[in-house]
């Protein structure tokens, strides 16, 4: 053991990536690294004595922040103030507190549909501040990219290593099933399992919400995870670097439903219903920096994702976020 561990501090660490840096840590622990996980239960982060009195309980020398308020399509556009003022308290507190307390460094989590949304594609980490987001959900978007500027100035005045990542859609075991919160990789896994719970029959018909023409990439947790870790080990600038799988595979929504159906083993018919909104049509980000530090990094098939995802879901039903 060394005599001056990393002491790691996880925020939303009961989530969906939480939970998969937990689980990749217990195969790749290392001897000088304490890694502590909390959850919304641990500190109210969106108040800055709560956020304090957790740094001073903890002492972290390194904070992977994955906390924040997040939402589906419809809950964002609903609530976009809420989502803003949440966020810019939670980054912030985070942020001060861990300058304050002397964290050597910060990994913040972005997300992919904080990028401009009239934009080229594919998209790039410098692209990020190119034009506002999508208005559906903007007050989010913002918050989220103010941590890219808040990164750059605590470096920049104080010489600070903190930094971002940039995911792509994340799906996997743990994540949040609910109707109105859930992305839509979980969205329509809770949808397919609540049809067929009483009967797995060919009369039933699965109604998947707009065109299925929409392109997306979509990473496992655990990959996500492993990638997350290796930044807070090896990646040492303040620019962020986008965690994506590779452009070659970005799919339609309609080969995410039929990976879905497929490891449901599902019987009957799918709908789209056409008439329900698709989103933006693309959001194509490279991972062209990622490849240049991890060029031979293998992402998990996204068959094989979605069959674990959906085992996991029905052997963790009762104990799952519904």
């Amino acid at each position: 053991m060394s005599n001056h561990p990393k002491v790691i501090l996880v925020t939303g660490g009961s989530g969906l990536v939480g939970t998969a840096i937990k689980k990749i840590i217990e195969e790749d622990k290392r001897p000088d690294e304490k890694w502590i996980f909390v959850g919304s239960k641990d500190a109210n982060l969106c108040d800055k004595v709560s956020t304090i009195e957790l740094f001073d309980k903890h002492k972290p020398t390194h904070v992977i922040h994955l906390a924040a308020m997040v939402g589906g399509l419809f809950h964002n556009m609903a609530h976009n103030l809420d989502f803003l003022r949440n966020n810019i308290h939670m980054n912030d507190n985070i942020l001060q507190t861990a300058h304050e307390t002397g964290v050597n460094k910060v990994v913040s989590c972005l997300s992919t549909c904080i990028f401009p949304d009239k934009t080229t594609y594919p998209i790039d980490e410098t692209m990020i501040h190119n034009g506002p987001p999508h208005p559906s959900n903007y007050g989010y978007s913002y918050a989220k990219r103010l941590i890219d500027i808040a990164n750059k100035g605590y470096n920049e005045q104080y010489g600070r290593l903190y930094t971002s990542v940039v995911p792509c859609n994340v799906f996997g075991p743990n994540d949040n099933f609910h109707p109105s919160a859930s992305h839509v990789i979980p969205g329509l896994i809770r949808r397919l399992y609540d049809l067929i719970e009483d009967g797995n029959t060919e009369d039933k018909v699965f109604t998947v919400l707009g065109s299925g023409k929409p392109l997306r990439q979509f990473i496992y947790s655990l990959d996500l995870a492993k990638l997350i870790i290796w930044v807070l080990r090896e990646y040492n600038s303040v620019e962020p670097i986008i965690l994506s799988v590779d452009e070659s595979q970005e799919i339609t929504i309609s080969e995410v439903v039929n990976a879905i159906v497929k490891a449901f083993n599902y019987k009957g018919s799918i709908r789209n219903d056409v008439s329900a909104a698709d989103g933006q049509y693309k959001k194509t980000a490279s991972n062209a920096k990622l490849r240049s530090y991890l060029p031979d990094f293998q992402f998990t098939p996204f068959d094989q994702a979605i069959k674990e995802t959906v085992d996991w879901y029905i052997k963790n039903h009762d104990q799952a976020r519904n």
